[in-house]
């Protein structure tokens, strides 16, 4: 083993959620991997089928890591919760929440577990680009006033309503439990938001570190071309989630009212070649996921006066509303 190879702290635990990607986990994961001891990769295979399962075992019992693999899918959050939770006691004290489609190289977890170190209630995000070099995230706030989130240049995870993408993410185990990990109710989407915004909410701080670069290889995950069902059933509901647990009455009102542009917006995500091609499917998606996160949102509305609801998150980040 090269000197390389041993500079990874023996207290750094990876955790990789796979779904139908055993081709990504071989490229992205076997050369950073090899740097740690196999009892601290854990790679929880949500299950898409007995040839992937099959591929994905054989890969795992090959490189020494350790495979939790249920019958089912658990979905994203439950999954990384598993996941964290058996490198935690395994002694893990620093935590890489990575996806398969993510390209790190030693150098930048190095990096991010020292900075995790120096500081143990701060999520870090490296800055996550395309193969083309182009920008995936490099920072998210959660635009209050419009419903949505955004991703462009000028946003600032470190602000107030910031977040950061779950694609790469050091956490420390201490602020992992403190947190509860994901919220797994979400399944798929915007739990990554919602963490953020509750590590925040508890006292801790949020920051992408530009000088720390990964490769995300946008919807590799995802077989075929554009936005599967799920992604548009499980942004258009959880968005609505993600309001009703963190915002107040009126902005959950205002939510409501603009989620059928956030649907369209969601919908033109795959290329509008791609939802002419299945948008029934599509469409209906966008239906199904709206309806029920809004009944989610309208029992919390019914649930008691909104100071009874709001959050912590909503007394650091007061913001003025209709009385």
């Amino acid at each position: 083993m090269s000197g390389a190879t041993m500079s990874l702290p023996g207290d750094l635990g990876i955790v990789v959620v796979n779904y139908g990607s055993p081709a990504l986990l071989e490229l992205n994961l076997v050369g950073l991997a090899r740097g740690l001891a196999g009892e601290r990769i854990v790679i929880v295979d949500n299950f898409s089928g007995l040839a992937d399962r099959a591929a994905t075992t054989a890969l795992c019992q090959r490189e020494g890591w350790t495979l939790l693999a249920p019958g089912l899918n658990l979905g994203f959050g439950a999954g990384m919760n598993a996941g964290a939770g058996l490198l935690i006691a395994r002694g893990c004290r620093r935590l890489l929440l990575l996806n398969p489609d993510a390209l790190i190289d030693e150098a930048g977890v190095l990096a991010l577990a020292e900075g995790c170190a120096e500081d143990p209630q701060r999520i870090l995000s490296p800055r996550i680009e395309r193969p083309d070099g182009s920008l995936w995230f490099g920072g998210g706030t959660v635009q209050v006033d419009r419903g949505r989130t955004h991703t462009g240049t000028t946003a600032d995870s470190s602000a107030p309503y910031g977040w950061l993408s779950g694609a790469c993410l050091m956490i420390h185990a201490s602020l992992w439990r403190w947190l509860g990990g994901f919220d797994e109710r979400y399944f798929l989407y915007w739990e990554d938001v919602d963490l953020s915004w509750r590590c925040v909410a508890a006292g801790g701080s949020l920051a992408v570190r530009d000088d720390v670069t990964v490769v995300h290889s946008v919807g590799g995950t995802q077989s075929g071309s554009g936005k599967s069902v799920l992604y548009v059933y499980s942004n258009c509901r959880n968005r609505l989630v993600f309001a009703a647990r963190h915002l107040s009455r009126g902005q959950v009102v205002r939510w409501l009212v603009l989620s059928p542009a956030y649907a369209l917006r969601v919908l033109q995500r795959g290329g509008r070649r791609d939802l002419a091609r299945h948008a029934g499917p599509l469409l209906l998606a966008a239906a199904r996921g709206t309806g029920a996160g809004a009944i989610l949102a309208l029992r919390a509305l019914a649930s008691g006066p909104p100071r009874a609801r709001q959050t912590v998150t909503q007394r650091l980040y007061p913001v003025r509303e209709e009385s």
